[in-house]
């Protein structure tokens, strides 16, 4: 069984924005919000905000997110808590990778069944107490080759192998996807919008930390290798503005975004990405007025394992100046 570390950590109520656009949402979101419920929200979006209490118990962890209210009384609270993928966790894993590859047709629940059976590397988050135990995110890292035969991972890599128009990108993708696949892990991460950010740098450090543990207490050497990972492919979303050059911010507004993203980590994943490209999306995540100048785009990039540590101090440090 994977070891977890111990402590606890008290973090401050403030917004999580890594970009103006993304902090005025966020902002905004401050004066009334509702968290969603994992049926009624596909995956993260850029309005996030909340506080907690954060504590380390055994095999899971508990965060208390108190949110104020206009017409309400008193708070509205929620405690989160980290779980261990079980066979339990199925329909709200899927609900939440609806949209993975856009509007593709593939074997999604074969997909979902592969995650949920690695369960040393690996986190869902759900609420305390829940009776339906509904799934607010998921997180975990999945060996390119290890899966490579299996039907939706085949269909994942001719989705990403059609979808990259980048010439000069294509050839490190399919290297990726093909002759590095073994050094290489699917870092899957989804969740429902405005779950709290806080929760961000327990969730990325535990699945750091999983993957390394791996790497020495899985029972086969098959097994510990395949953890080894050199490199971490991600595909995910973000919102680009539609015609940037066109729309220029009015007198006392701040500078338009022309990229706004869904998970705000996404940004520093990007910004030490060894390559990445987008390709345009049919759906649609976000109908809101702010966003109505914006495209729905895919973002596909590698992340070298020996930037993770920057990645996750980064991280950390953000949270901690909010």
């Amino acid at each position: 069984m994977p070891r977890r570390p111990s402590g606890r950590r008290f973090l401050k109520n403030q917004p999580l924005a890594f970009s103006p656009f993304m902090r005025s949402l966020a902002l905004a979101s401050t004066s009334r919000r509702k968290l969603p419920h994992p049926k009624d929200s596909q995956c993260s979006d850029p309005e996030m905000q909340s506080s907690q209490i954060y504590r380390k118990k055994g095999r899971k962890k508990s965060f208390r997110d108190s949110s104020d209210e206009e017409d309400s009384e008193g708070d509205v609270q929620a405690d989160f808590e980290f779980f261990d993928l079980k066979p339990t966790d199925f329909h709200g894993v899927k609900i939440l990778l609806q949209n993975y590859l856009d509007d593709k047709e593939w074997d999604m629940s074969s997909f979902v069944d592969l995650i949920l059976e690695q369960t040393t590397v690996g986190t869902v988050v759900k609420v305390a107490e829940d009776e339906d135990e509904s799934v607010f995110a998921v997180l975990t890292a999945l060996n390119l080759a290890r899966y490579k035969d299996n039907k939706c991972f085949r269909e994942l890599k001719e989705f990403l192998l059609k979808v990259c128009s980048e010439k000069n990108i294509a050839s490190d993708l399919k290297m990726v996807l093909e002759k590095e696949a073994q050094d290489v892990g699917l870092l899957v991460s989804q969740r429902v919008m405005n779950l709290p950010p806080q929760l961000l740098p327990p969730l990325y450090d535990g699945l750091f930390d999983e993957v390394f543990w791996a790497t020495e207490d899985e029972p086969t050497k098959e097994l510990r290798n395949s953890f080894r990972f050199k490199s971490y492919l991600l595909v995910t979303k973000i919102y680009r503005l539609k015609n940037p050059k066109q729309r220029k911010p009015r007198h006392g507004e701040e500078e338009i975004e022309e990229t706004v993203y869904l998970k705000p980590e996404d940004e520093l994943f990007l910004e030490l990405s060894s390559w990445s490209f987008t390709f345009p999306m049919r759906s649609q995540l976000v109908t809101s007025q702010e966003m109505k100048n914006y495209q729905l785009m895919g973002l596909v990039m590698v992340v070298n394992a020996d930037k993770i540590p920057e990645f996750r101090k980064t991280l950390n440090s953000l949270i901690d100046e909010q």
